[in-house]
């Protein structure tokens, strides 16, 4: 399991850096005004759906119905099953698709009605979004072949995925002389992209034997069983994205520039998350439903629990520098072309608030698996819908005296209700038992991190001194060398940390395999 999430969070790094290098582009063509803050909603819009459709609902039933169709029934039956969910998310797909070309100006009044203040932004938002949208079809069916990829075993082809999105769109900002602005070059680029990366997942899943083939819907047990999950689930995401929905509507309520500072401030964020917080679930998810098909609660438990420790090791060094050096980060990253350090100075605050909420969004997935992974979607749809209603009650609340950092610090506290819920609810119902390794890592990564805060402190002038002999680099190199110290102190006090309190990393690798229990699962290690 070890091995997957490393390798699901290589290609997600892959991803996150060359979506580095798309935002860059976006940011120096585009700029932090008009023209960006129309692509931004534009391009929300189709992610919206597909998060509520596809990778957070569909994932959360498909994954575990069609790994208990493998364990139980046998490949050839789970893939006549991917291929009867694969018939009805085809044909839902495209009757959305038809609608949202019929209705984008009600969209694009839904999702960001302050725009209609300004007609030229409203028309350039609806004209993009038009662009963008087929992109929804590609890749819903990009995530039901990539469900069938992970539940067997295989990680890398959806994890690499992403990549051609930022690919893409690199080089179609590339080519924006032979498009009216940059805005359709970006959104040519999300369009192709969608179909590319179908292309893509589609040849994994027939090298791989499993590729799901359109067939004749059937309501038999597998697909009853899938339907009763999806409902739940497609609350609970749609709960998720009400409250980004808020976020989008508020911020274009906001002076130009609003949507822009949470979009760039966003980027960063969601480096770690997608990193190493979606990584685990990607792999726990899986990998725990594999061990409750074959009636191993204990192994799905270990499984859960190293999970959980190498998340919180790897995601408090984000933690840390978001909270210390937001301003340096978005100026390192963002401050060249129509971008200035007035912008990048907004979109800091707004990191800072959002970081906040940056463990419990990183470690939510793992929770959520404890139910999900049983087959349980109902228990995280009430968790999320009760931390979207205080959420949104905090949006409303926060926005017109803080802005946008107000709107990030609301979303961040409501990660922390969601988490909070989700773990309270497993730990009483015996789902969630954190055993010596996941505290004992819990103590090395708190004593490391405040090492590494010590050194964005102390090491900033030092840094920025040294610096300014880079005339046109400043940011740049001052945040290079604090990371490089940051790095290199995290490292060493954590795992001089783990020795003084006695920590096995090898637990953290799951141990060597067990023979296999009853059922066919080799039981992982402890």
């Amino acid at each position: 399991m070890i091995r997957n999430l490393l390798s699901v969070g290589g290609f997600t790094l892959l991803s996150r850096i060359s979506g580095f290098f798309r935002d860059l582009m976006l940011a120096a063509l585009l700029g932090g005004g008009m023209m960006n803050d129309a692509f931004v909603v534009a391009f929300r819009l189709p992610n919206l759906f597909r998060t509520i459709f596809g990778e957070g609902a569909f994932s959360a039933a498909f994954v575990p119905s069609y790994s208990r169709a493998i364990e139980t029934e046998g490949h050839d039956e789970a893939r006549r099953f991917s291929g009867r969910i694969f018939t009805l998310l085809l044909a839902s797909q495209v009757l959305l698709l038809a609608l949202a070309l019929a209705f984008t100006p009600i969209l694009v009044d839904l999702l960001a009605p302050g725009f209609r203040a300004d007609p030229a932004k409203f028309d350039l938002t609806v004209a993009l979004t038009r662009v963008t949208f087929p992109y929804l079809l590609f890749v819903t069916l990009v995530t039901l072949q990539s469900g069938a990829l992970n539940a067997n075993g295989k990680f890398a082809a959806a994890a690499f995925s992403p990549v051609l999105l930022n690919v893409t769109m690199i080089v179609a900002l590339a080519a924006a002389f032979l498009f009216p602005n940059a805005g359709y070059a970006a959104a040519a680029g999300v369009m192709l992209a969608g179909i590319l990366q179908f292309a893509q997942i589609e040849f994994a899943a027939r090298r791989a034997g499993i590729a799901s083939r359109p067939m004749r819907p059937r309501w038999d047990v597998d697909t009853r069983r899938f339907f009763r999950a999806l409902g739940p689930a497609v609350i609970g995401s749609a709960g998720v994205q009400i409250a980004m929905f808020v976020d989008t509507i508020i911020s274009s309520r906001l002076p130009t520039g609003g949507p822009s500072s949470i979009y760039y401030a966003d980027r960063i964020y969601l480096l770690p998350i997608g990193v190493i917080g979606i990584a685990a679930g990607t792999v726990l998810l899986p990998e725990m439903s594999r061990a409750h098909a074959a009636d191993a609660p204990e192994a799905a438990l270990r499984a859960q629990n190293r999970t959980m420790a190498l998340t919180i090791a790897l995601a408090a060094p984000f933690f840390v520098a978001f909270l210390t050096i937001p301003d340096l980060i978005t100026q390192a990253a963002f401050v060249r072309g129509r971008y200035t350090i007035s912008e990048a100075q907004a979109a800091a605050m707004v990191l800072r608030a959002y970081d906040v909420g940056l463990l419990a969004v990183v470690l939510i997935a793992s929770a959520r698996a404890s139910f999900q992974s049983r087959g349980d979607t109902r228990t995280p749809m009430i968790a999320s819908l009760i931390a979207v209603a205080l959420n949104v009650a905090l949006k409303f609340l926060l926005y017109k005296p803080y802005g946008a950092p107000g709107l990030a610090f609301a979303t961040a506290l409501g990660a922390w209700i969601n988490f909070g819920i989700l773990v309270a609810l497993a730990l009483r119902a015996g789902l969630m038992k954190p055993n010596a390794t996941f505290r004992k890592v819990l103590g090395a990564s708190v004593f490391a991190s405040i090492a590494l805060a010590a050194v964005a402190y102390l090491g900033a002038a030092p840094a920025h001194a040294i610096a300014l002999r880079a005339a046109h680099l400043v940011a740049e190199t001052e945040f290079a060398l604090l990371g490089a110290m940051g790095g290199c102190v995290y490292v060493a006090i954590f795992f001089l940390a783990a020795r003084l309190i006695g920590l096995d990393l090898s637990a953290l690798r799951g141990g060597r395999k067990r023979p296999k229990a009853e059922g066919g699962l080799p039981e992982a290690g402890a």
